[in-house]
This record gives C-alpha cells, structure tokens and sequence, in this order.
C-alpha cells in the first residue's frame, strides 16, 4: 500500500461547531507532509482522531493499512502537543521506559536510547535528571522517545514549538534524517518557514477545511510575485507603471526611494523594467520576487475566512 494515512470526508463536530470540516488528504509513504493552519484551525483535533484519541463524527480514516489505529500503535510514533516526561528519570531511563511500552525488550531499548541520545548531542545530559534540562534538550528527549522504536509513522503535533533558532534546526535535520530512513513524518505547525525548508506535500486548514493540498512550489504559485525599485524618484514617476498593486515604500537615506508592489500575473516582469528604462527613471535596484508560503498561506487562509462570513 502506498499511503501510510489516508483520511476521506472526516468531520468533528462538538455541538452546532465543526472543528473539522470534510477533510480529505493521504499523505505517502516515506514522505514529508506538513499540516498547517492558524491556531484553532482542527489541526490537533485531526491527529488525535487519527490515533483514535477522539472519535470522529463522520467521515472514516485508514492508518498505515489499518481503519483502527489501535491495531498498528507499535508502528506508530506521536509527539503530542502538550509535551510530558517523568521529571525525576534521566534521559535514558525514559526512552528506555516509553519504548518498552512500545513492546522492545529493556537491553535492545537502552542501547538504542543511548545511541539517539548522543547523535543529537545529548550524550553527557543522558543520565541527568530531565526537571535539570534546558526546555529544548527535554523536548529532543520527548522526541527521541517517539521514534525510538523505529515507527514507520512519525506524527509530531507543533514539534518547533518553544525552541530556540539552533534547536529548531537539529530538529528539521532529525526530521529529514527519519525520512530518509524511509519512515512517513507528518508534523503540525503554523510557522510556515519549517514547512518550506522540509516537505514534499502540505495541506492547508482554515476553519477546520482544507484550504490547499499539494506540493510547496504549487502553494507558492498561489500567491502572486512581486517586484522591489530603489531609486531616487517620487512616487509620481511609477503612477503609470503596468501591472503594479499594492505598492508600499520606505524612504532610504539619500532620498532612495524602496517600493515594493505586488505583480499582475498576466503582466511579465521584463514588460515593468522596460517601462521603467522608457521612462528614464534613475533606478539603483529592480527585483522579481517569488512568493513564499506564508504570503500564499495568508491568502488561503484569508480566501476560507472571507468565505466563511460570507
């Protein structure tokens, strides 16, 4: 079977609110997928219907083959949102300890922990008491307890959450390295840079629907690109410009001018520019921009809103 998690018209509701609204996405096996939203758009009531945490009002959902996820729990690594270890047991201890309960036996479990624990730096902390750890170390060790026993599903519920920029960034390693070992990770989150750097599929929540599902260079595509001038003119000299919107601009020191304005999709870049040289403009800087995925998440996200109150 190709997918790992394979999700058709599922719906969550509590009282007259759906907190899930007709969801449909599968994420591949041996992929990145990264499920995004705003705070309180279902993200966390999704994952925890998909490991059979809550039931679902409607709509049916199939884990790693299987419709109960009860079946497949050792195959299975969750980071939850709400992160909890023991805090007197040291690093060691509580890996051992959760993949025990993952059915491996204690010597096979102490060996491995004791290899994650060095290969994220962890080493010297690994006998320390974990209520002694930095927020970041203990939530490595909170991770590294998920997937120590090598699950072929890896769910992470909002992992970059309260780390620091350096943390965050062994973290996206740790996440590629659990891929490439042919392992599905799907991990929540609203900060869109992590998704853009790791995934090979994002689906996108607002209001509890999916707004978008498909590749980050297809999201991008979403949003329009836009152009960046510097120079020493006034605002006047750009009034007949084609295909400019949304034209914003920072007084630089010199009198440089910086305009940033969002470009027509049906008008070219090369059309601007060669207006600009046309006109004769003094022009220290022209720029094409590529739109990111948190300009198109805006506008999905914004699109759903829009319609909702509509």
């Amino acid at each position: 079977m190709s997918e790992a998690l394979a999700i058709d018209a599922l719906t969550k509701c509590y009282g007259d609110v759906a907190a899930v609204d007709d969801l449909s996405f599968a994420a591949p096996r041996g992929r990145i997928l990264g499920f995004l939203g705003p705070n309180g758009a279902g993200k966390t009531t999704t994952l925890r219907m998909v490991l059979g945490l809550i039931k679902p009002t409607s709509g049916w959902i199939r884990v790693l083959g299987e419709e109960d996820a009860a079946k497949v729990r050792s195959r299975i690594g969750f980071l939850p949102e709400e992160r909890g270890l023991y805090r007197r047991m040291t690093p060691v201890n509580a890996i051992t300890f959760l993949a025990g309960l993952k059915g491996m036996k204690a010597e096979h479990a102490r060996r491995r922990a004791i290899e994650l624990l060095e290969s994220q730096g962890l080493g010297e902390a690994k006998h320390r008491q974990i209520r002694l750890l930095s927020k970041g170390m203990a939530q490595k060790v909170q991770l590294l307890s998920a997937i120590v026993h090598e699950p072929e599903l890896v769910i992470l519920d909002e992992p970059f959450s309260g780390l620091d920029p350096v943390n965050q960034l062994s973290l996206e390693a740790l996440i590629r390295s659990i891929a490439a070992r042919g392992a599905t990770v799907i991990f929540s989150t609203h900060v869109m840079q992590h998704a853009e750097r790791l995934c090979d599929q994002v689906v996108l929540l607002a209001a509890g629907r999916k707004v978008f599902d498909g590749t980050v260079e297809a999201a991008r595509k979403v949003a329009p690109r836009s152009v960046v001038l510097e120079g020493a003119f006034g605002m006047d000299a750009l009034s007949d410009l084609p295909g400019l919107n949304g034209l914003t601009l920072e007084r630089l020191d010199g009198g440089v001018l910086r305009i940033v304005a969002m470009l027509d999709p049906s008008v070219p870049a090369q059309v601007v520019l060669g207006a600009v040289f046309a006109k004769g403009l003094p022009m220290d800087r022209f720029e094409l921009r590529e739109p990111n995925l948190h300009e198109a998440f805006i506008l999905l996200t914004a699109s759903r809103s829009e319609a909702g109150s509509a």
